[in-house]
This record gives C-alpha cells, sequence and structure tokens, in this order.
C-alpha cells in the first residue's frame, strides 16, 4: 500500500559543489533529480517535495552584492523567494515532462511557500545555515574582513558563509496541500519556506534568515501527517566517526542510539546534525524517518539502503 512521503532534496543535489551555476547545469541536475521521484510516484507513493536553497541564495544574494551599485540588493527573505520560485520551476517542468513521458496522468503544483518563525528566536544571535559556494580558507578569511560574513568551515568541502537558522513555527498553505497530495505532486516550503513573523497586530513580515529545509520537512510531514519523512543527500547513509579510520557506516538507528550520538558530537552542526536531529523528531511520533542518497530513493523505502530510524 503506497504512502505518503516527504521528500528534501538537497540544495546541493541541484547545484553540485564546485559546478558552474549556470541555468543549465542545474536543470540537468533537477531531470536527474527527477527521474528518482518518478520511480517513487511508480512505486505507488504520495510525494511532497521540499529543496534545499543553500547554493541558490547564496549566488542570488553574490548577484545583489555585485550590482548594489546600480540597484540597491534585495532582503535575503526576498532572495529565498526568487529562489523557490526558479528551482520550482525547474522541478515542476521536468516533472510534468517526465510524467507524460511515462504516460503517467497526474499533475504537479509549486506552491510558493512562507514559514513563521519565532522573531525572537535565539538563532538571530548565532549564525549556522552554510549558504552559497565553497571558499578557500584565505578567501574565506578575505570575505570576514571586507564584506563582514561569519564564514565557516563546512564538513571538510570548504568554507561558506552563515547566516541565521530559526527553528520553522507553522508552513503556511498546509490545508492546500493536503486537499491536493492524493492526486498531485507538490513542491512547497523550498529553501525551507520564506521566514516570516507576525508582529503583535498578527501582520506578517519578512525577516532576513534560512530555514534550514530539514527542520522546515519535518514540520511539513508533521502537519501533513506523511508516513515517512526522507531526507536525501549526497551520502550513501550517515556515519560516525566521519572521515576517521573507524568510520562506520548505520543502516538503522532507534531514537534512543542516535540522540547519542548526537551527544557524543558525531554530526556535523549545519549539515547532518539538522537531518539527524529532524529524523528523531519525526521517529517520536512513532513513524519512519530515513536518510538516503537520492538514487538509492526507491529501495530505502522498501528497507534495502539508506539509514533509518525508528522508535
Amino acid at each position: 500500500m503506497g504512502k505518503k512521503v516527504v521528500l528534501a532534496l538537497g540544495g546541493n543535489a541541484i547545484l553540485r559543489p564546485k559546478q558552474e551555476p549556470t541555468y543549465e547545469n542545474q536543470y540537468d541536475n533537477v531531470k536527474k533529480a527527477s527521474d528518482n521521484m518518478i520511480r517513487i510516484k511508480e512505486a505507488g507513493h504520495n510525494i511532497i517535495v521540499t529543496h534545499g536553497n543553500g547554493p541558490q541564495v547564496g549566488n542570488i544574494i553574490a548577484q545583489n552584492e555585485a550590482a548594489k551599485d546600480i540597484i540597491a540588493p534585495l532582503p535575503i527573505f526576498i532572495s529565498s523567494a526568487e529562489s523557490q520560485g526558479f528551482i520550482g520551476f525547474m522541478l515542476e517542468t521536468s516533472l510534468k515532462n517526465k510524467l507524460r513521458a511515462a504516460q503517467i496522468d497526474i499533475n504537479v503544483i509549486t506552491l510558493m511557500t512562507m514559514v513563521e518563525v519565532d522573531k525572537n528566536d535565539t538563532a538571530f544571535n548565532h549564525p549556522t545555515k552554510p549558504i552559497g559556494v565553497f571558499f578557500t580558507e584565505e578567501e574565506a578569511k578575505k570575505l570576514e574582513e571586507q564584506k563582514g560574513y561569519d564564514m565557516v568551515e563546512d564538513a571538510g568541502r570548504g568554507f561558506r558563509r552563515v547566516v541565521p537558522s530559526p527553528e520553522p513555527q507553522h508552513i503556511h498553505g498546509v490545508d492546500a496541500i493536503n486537499q491536493l497530495v492524493d492526486n498531485t505532486i507538490i513542491i512547497s516550503s523550498g529553501g525551507g519556506g520564506i521566514p516570516v513573523y507576525r508582529d503583535e497586530q498578527g501582520d506578517i513580515h519578512g525577516v532576513d534568515a534560512v530555514i534550514d529545509k530539514d527542520r522546515s520537512g519535518l514540520k511539513l510531514a508533521q502537519q501533513t501527517h506523511a508516513d515517512v519523512f526522507m531526507m536525501l543527500t549526497d551520502v550513501s547513509n550517515v556515519y560516525i566517526n566521519w572521515g576517521k579510520e573507524n568510520q562506520k557506516k548505520l543502516t538503522h538507528m532507534t531514537v534512543e542510539q542516535a540522540e547519542q550520538y548526537i551527544e557524543e558530537n558525531q554530526f556535523p552542526e549545519g549539515s547532518m546534525l539538522p537531518k539527524v536531529e529532524a529524523a528523531v523528531e519525526f521517529a517520536k511520533t512513532g513513524k519512519e524517518a530515513i536518510i538516503c542518497a537520492l538514487e538509492d530513493a526507491v529501495d530505502a523505502l522498501a528497507g534495502r539502503a539508506g539509514t533509518r530510524i525508528t522508535l
């Protein structure tokens, strides 16, 4: 029997590290990702897709800064909205083309999605979310000195800028998603959603931040009552002792085991840590969370690949 699955696709699956950030390169990557999503649909599952936007929003911000003497730079939350729109366009067109070729009669829709955060979230005082492309250590130091960026080393892959990443509180549009999901592939909460908060009068305002797409995906999975929350990444499994001689691939973790590994600081903040934390929170509801490579998604749903996190 088919399951309702929330798929969280990493922004680096859309733009690979060190890859030139052209539309053509990104759309080629999206088409490859769409092949795997179609396979999940063909296996009989309903899917809601969310995606990261770290490289994309970082490049949009860089474009804004490069043209700042001609056109005033836009806020980060507007850059997030822009990235949500163009990634959604690529995903929707690719999925529709592949569904037509496979003769699967189902619609695809992209929802521009706002996600509420607490304006007093302490994350605004401690930027942790990597955005943009990778830099060398020397380049990172220059950016810190010249532009005042917060730069951190990201899981051995280079240095990236980090911005505030507040906790998502509520996904806008959940009622519509729940109504559509049985006969529509839905793309929602892209880039973690456009971060907004409500003031004392209840009015909505944008706020400069990037919500982690895995935490936002967790809220999406919870609020849509998904059976499975699947985070797709560029590694096949979760590992402990990553990069060491005794590194170990994990195929299954209980919530208790995962929490112990978190206490041991086994997972890098800003990359694998939020995935495991989100998986733990979802698994606590008695449902299944999965972390796996994009190409292993169908096998992971069948229990043959990836890392499963259960109660």
